[in-house]
C-alpha cells in the first residue's frame, strides 16, 4: 500500500486545530476553527475523492484519540464522511496505548510495523492529522503522497506541520487547485532526497 499523509495547514504552517475552538487546545492554543470559514462544496468534494481511494486509517495516538471520540457522535445522515470513516481499518501508532476503541483498530509498535503494513496489497493508508506521525514518516522515506490544504490565514501561533525533519525530501507537484473561498489545494509525490543547485543565471535554468 502507499502511504499519503494529509494535512490542512495555514500560510505559516500551523496544522493544529483546523475544525474547531475545542478540536485541540493543548499548550494554551485558542485559535482552533481556523478551516471552517473556508470550507465550500468544491473542498468537500476533493476531500470526498481523497477518503475514496484509502483503505485503512493510519493514525497518531492523539489524532486516533479525538477522531474515537468525535467521529462516532456525528449522525448527520449527509455527512460524506463519517460512514467511511467510521468503518475503515484504523491503525494507530503508539506506545502507550494496548488498544483503541473505534473499531476496527489496530494498534502499531513503532516504524516496523507501519513498514510491514506498507508492503501488503492494497491502495492507500491515510494519514489525516497526526503531524509528528506523518513528519516521521516523511523522514523515514516511507510517505509516497503529500496533500495539502492551505489556508488563506496567518495564525502566529500553534504547532506546526513538518518542523525540521530528519531528512531533506524532494517534491514533486502532481496537482494543485484553488477554491472559491481561498483554499490552495495542492498534491505532491514524494520523490526522494532533496534537490539543490546554484543559481549561475536564467540561461542555465532548466
Amino acid at each position: 500500500m502507499k502511504i499519503a499523509l494529509t494535512e490542512f495547514v495555514t500560510l505559516d504552517g500551523v496544522s493544529q486545530g483546523p475544525g474547531s475552538s475545542t478540536e485541540d487546545t493543548s499548550d494554551g492554543f485558542t485559535l482552533g476553527g481556523w478551516l471552517v470559514p473556508h470550507m465550500d462544496e468544491a473542498f468537500i468534494r476533493c476531500a470526498s475523492e481523497w477518503l475514496d481511494l484509502a483503505d485503512g486509517l493510519l493514525l497518531g495516538r492523539r489524532t486516533y484519540t479525538a477522531f474515537a471520540r468525535d467521529w462516532p457522535a456525528i449522525t448527520d445522515p449527509g455527512d460524506p464522511f463519517t460512514e467511511r470513516m467510521n468503518v475503515l481499518p484504523k491503525y494507530v501508532v503508539s506506545n502507550t496505548i494496548e488498544a483503541g476503541d473505534w473499531a476496527p483498530t489496530t494498534v502499531l509498535r513503532g516504524e516496523p510495523a507501519v513498514r510491514e503494513l506498507k508492503a501488503r496489497p492494497g491502495r492507500e493508508l491515510q494519514v489525516h492529522g497526526s503531524a509528528r506521525l506523518g513528519g516521521a514518516l516523511l523522514s523515514a522515506g516511507l510517505v509516497d503522497t503529500l496533500r495539502l490544504v492551505v489556508a488563506p490565514t496567518v495564525l502566529g501561533s500553534g504547532r506546526r506541520l513538518l518542523t525540521h525533519p530528519a531528512t531533506a525530501t524532494g517534491l514533486r507537484l502532481v496537482r494543485h487547485d484553488a477554491t472559491a473561498r481561498g483554499l490552495l489545494v495542492l498534491e505532491y509525490e514524494v520523490t526522494g532526497a532533496a534537490e539543490v543547485g546554484d543559481y549561475d543565471g536564467v540561461t542555465d535554468l532548466r
